[in-house]
């Protein structure tokens, strides 16, 4: 990254912690949620006590933390930080003060009353007992210096363990979270809230951080933008991350609905690659290339919709097919640190459409493609509809771009639809009744991704676990 070096930070030798909230109301809700907090493999749990209705908190914290089958960290989050807790302050402090003594491994103390409570356990504290000082912005990221800044008042405070969560209003404010965590002298967690703040969870244990956090379920998480634990740890593989991870990623914007990250992390891990793939929503394709400059960050990109025609500005070179298109799909970045981009869609899509044709027609001459001689209609003029083109024009084929008055589907052989998610479009329910064969946007997705994975590795596509991840995940 251009602000960001890694330097020769020694981060800590015990892999970043998994912790996962425990949102439920009543304490057996907790007790069941540790459970399976314990068979997803979590290694801490925080017990939310502003979650709980009608809290004791002698006889509930007794249960909770004697109970546990993993560590605890005890949180009682107050109104003003986030939380859900809008009772009298010293009763607050009251109950994290009990939880230490009851034999909690951490607890979580808001930046602005640290210092008094840190004084008032002074001498106290258990020895395998540590206490974190947090801070959240929930309006935006501040500056590195204002960031470090905070880092200090944090650790003048007594913490143990810094805290720090900020609120992403663009993906790159993350690399201000990293630049800090990366530099940072005592144990910190840091995050990076939002959707557009996803990587700062998934990559903490990459830059140092302590532990990250990971939600039982979706929609019940403890901060905006939190993963959960599930696909952290299966998705994307979460415990072989290391300071020398290869970071890959598809660029998109909306980009959460991609399934690229189940392909690609699946493929690293079969052949044992340290790299990591993942979800990059992104504003500004240029901030994104110029912030994130490492070449260990960026490795490579998948790129989508709106990105496809855009991202052309911000390459070193493309390769001449994918500058005749037009539109980019697949983006490497070289040892030198320069950009190199590709197009593969209209090889996934052609290659597709014309074993479609062969299915339905039988074998053709040696050297003739299924789709010579056809009429070859595209439907829409993105970077999609460029490459399909592209490619039916390589076949020499009579091509059509219509704009309107469109003929019935019961005139065309075979129709094929882009679109992935869902699977089975209307387009193709359609097609199918009028008696077409049909081709699914998945055969697209999957071909055009064994390029990419050669593109970003050097090595061929593991073919079969690609179509074996789709037939069970489309």
């Amino acid at each position: 990254m251009s602000d960001l070096q890694l330097g020769s930070k020694a981060v800590q030798s015990s892999p970043t912690l998994l912790c996962t909230p425990l949102m439920g109301t009543t304490v057996d809700q907790m007790l069941i949620e540790m459970q399976r907090a314990k068979e997803i493999s979590a290694d801490v749990v925080e017990i939310r006590l502003d979650c709980l209705k009608n809290f004791n908190p002698r006889q509930d914290l007794e249960i909770l933390i004697k109970q546990s089958p993993l560590p605890t960290l005890v949180t009682y989050r107050p109104s003003w930080e986030g939380g859900q807790y809008e009772g009298d302050e010293t009763k607050r402090q009251d109950a994290l003060r009990l939880a230490m003594q009851l034999g909690a491994n951490y607890i979580d103390i808001e930046l602005e009353v640290a210092h008094d409570f840190n004084s008032s356990i002074s001498g106290s504290k258990p020895d395998n007992f540590k206490v974190i000082v947090s801070s959240h912005n929930f309006h935006n990221t501040p500056s590195a210096e204002a960031i470090a800044n905070l880092v200090a008042r944090i650790q003048a405070s007594g913490a143990d363990i810094v805290s720090i969560a900020t609120t992403a209003l663009d993906i790159t404010d993350c690399a201000r979270i990293f630049q800090i965590m990366v530099h940072s002298q005592v144990p910190i967690i840091g995050i990076v809230m939002g959707e557009r703040g996803l990587i700062s969870r998934l990559l903490s244990p990459k830059f140092g951080g302590y532990l990250t956090y990971g939600a039982l379920e979706q929609g019940a998480i403890s901060a905006p933008g939190q993963p959960t634990a599930k696909d952290l740890l299966d998705l994307y593989n979460f415990r072989l991350i290391r300071p020398d991870t290869k970071v890959y990623g598809i660029i998109g914007k909306p980009v959460g609905h991609s399934k690229s990250p189940l392909l690609f992390n699946a493929s690293f891990k079969s052949v044992g690659l340290n790299a990591v793939y993942m979800h990059f929503l992104v504003d500004d394709v240029e901030k994104f290339f110029n912030t994130y400059s490492s070449i260990d960050f960026a490795s490579g990109c998948s790129c989508t919709i709106p990105h496809k025609e855009v991202a052309l500005k911000c390459m070193n070179e493309i390769d001449p097919i994918a500058k005749k298109i037009g539109a980019i799909n697949n983006i490497v970045r070289r040892p030198d640190g320069t950009l190199m981009a590709y197009n593969t869609d209209y090889i996934g899509a052609i290659s597709a459409i014309e074993d479609g044709l062969r299915e339905l027609n039988g074998a053709v001459p040696a050297g003739t493609s299924p789709l010579s001689g056809k009429l070859f209609v595209v439907l829409g003029a993105g970077g999609a509809g460029k490459s399909l083109a592209y490619g039916g024009a390589q076949k020499e084929q009579e091509l059509w771009l219509p704009i309107e008055h469109l003929h019935a589907l019961k005139h065309y052989c075979l129709v094929f639809d882009a679109i992935y998610t869902p699977k089975d479009t209307r387009l193709l329910r359609e097609a199918r009744e009028s008696g077409a064969v049909i081709v699914y946007g998945t055969e697209m997705l999957i071909r055009q991704g064994f390029e990419q994975y050669k593109n970003f590795t050097g090595l061929p596509a593991p073919e079969e676990l690609f179509r074996q991840l789709m037939e069970k995940h489309a």
